[in-house]
């Protein structure tokens, strides 16, 4: 049996408490150790305690000495778009010198020049630069993250994309957990409602009959996925067994919370323009809100989501990078976290509760990721500080010292 035991961190950061998505003044309560240690074996957590307490048993044990450092759960990153191919650098230039998203959408950018470059790479080759993705992650902390399709929107091109993910699964230390998200955007050749019957009829049952998704998901916003044909394809999934998340309210309000709540989602994301209504619709029907501040910054827009009444309301709030090459180009939750705090005026634990445990119940996976308690697997960070809050205060600075995951070193 393989034993690893972690000893003096200056803060370890467990996250322990009940056994659920965490609410209201719980999303403050980190239950962090000073001078805290874990034992690990065989990729789990056997026991978490003080380093004199997990000392006593350490003596078939391999030591990692944090040194006075910070140790959390490994992030989990609940909304990413993590295989395509290329970058859109042309984009990103364009909206400097002041075009909007929707203006550049329409000049040929966005999503679909992204789904051109995908469309027209092989296997290998979005396999190699997911494989890059991936090191980001690891690197930048995230042990785990929720990954979409939505960049090939025809059913090879999508089933291509999923395919490579579960690949990558294989291949690389990164936990993916995958999401169809064949509904990003109308190809160009189709109108809208073939296409909507095409991601029904044919792609969802290939997905769900190849057990390549957990998730779906869909882009439900003004002149992609309007709020009837959103109900389709969500109704479509549900009935063959998938989960469901969205991308909601992101530039206009357009009922999406709403439908979320209607249909049960797992997860509503993005809700930068969803109003009381839609916060009070989604704390009924219990669907976590999933708040993206980095694309608002990318797009140099003000409506960041409305984090405190979400969590004044009781809504388990929920973190991510949405790393994608248009408008959300980082792998970096600490990025994330403070903009959290700098825009949302989220605190930092409430942040960090965001990221890890939070994010992990929005995956169906806080039963075993998010925190760093007996029995859940040994995926954790150690950070270059000795105090949590820093991980949001010093923006733009690398401060991950090692990450782990099932208890194994995964970067230099």
């Amino acid at each position: 049996m393989s034993a690893l035991a972690v000893l003096h961190a200056s803060q370890l950061v467990t996250l322990a408490g009940p056994k659920r998505p965490r609410v209201g003044r719980e999303m403050s309560e980190l239950a962090i150790l000073p001078d805290g240690g874990m034992l690990i074996r065989d990729g789990k957590i056997d026991s978490v305690g003080t380093t004199n307490q997990i000392k006593v048993s350490v003596a078939d044990a391999e030591i990692v000495d944090a040194g006075g450092r910070v140790v959390l759960p490994g992030f989990v990153d609940a909304h990413t778009h993590l295989v395509f191919a290329g970058n859109r650098l042309d984009d990103f230039e364009r909206r400097a010198r002041g075009e909007t998203y929707q203006q550049i959408a329409r000049a040929g950018g966005g999503i679909w020049s992204t789904v051109e470059k995908t469309r027209a790479a092989g296997n290998a080759e979005l396999l190699a630069q997911a494989k890059k993705h991936a090191d980001w992650f690891l690197h930048c902390g995230t042990t785990t993250v929720e990954a979409k399709s939505g960049y090939g929107l025809t059913l090879d091109d999508e089933l291509k994309i999923l395919r490579v993910m579960r690949q990558l699964n294989q291949e690389t230390p990164l936990e993916i957990e995958p999401t169809f998200l064949g509904a990003h955007a109308v190809p160009r050749e189709m109108a809208a409602d073939d296409y909507v019957d095409l991601v029904a009829d044919e792609m969802l049952p290939r997905v769900a009959q190849e057990k390549l998704a957990e998730f779906c998901d869909v882009f439900c916003e003004r002149g992609y996925f309007e709020i009837e044909q959103s109900r389709k394809i969500l109704s479509a999934a549900k009935r063959l067994g998938l989960k469901l998340r969205g991308h909601v309210d992101q530039l206009s309000n357009c009922g999406g919370a709403k439908l979320m709540a209607e249909l049960g989602a797992t997860t509503a994301d993005h809700l930068e323009k969803t109003d009381e209504v839609g916060i009070v619709a989604l704390k009924s029907a219990k669907v976590q809100p999933v708040l993206l501040p980095g694309s608002v910054y990318t797009l140099a827009l003000t409506s960041y989501p409305r984090a405190r009444e979400m969590i004044e309301s009781g809504l388990a709030a929920v973190l991510a990078t949405d790393f994608n090459p248009g408008s959300s180009p980082t792998p970096s939750m600490s990025m994330i976290l403070s903009l959290a705090c700098t825009h949302m005026k989220m605190s930092p634990a409430e942040a960090i509760t965001a990221a890890t445990i939070n994010a992990a119940y929005s995956l169906n996976r806080g039963n075993k990721i998010g925190s760093l308690e007996q029995g859940k697997l040994a995926n954790f960070a150690i950070f270059d500080c000795e105090d949590y809050r820093e991980l949001a205060y010093w923006f733009g600075i690398p401060q991950t010292h090692s990450v782990y995951v099932g208890g194994e070193r995964v970067n230099a």
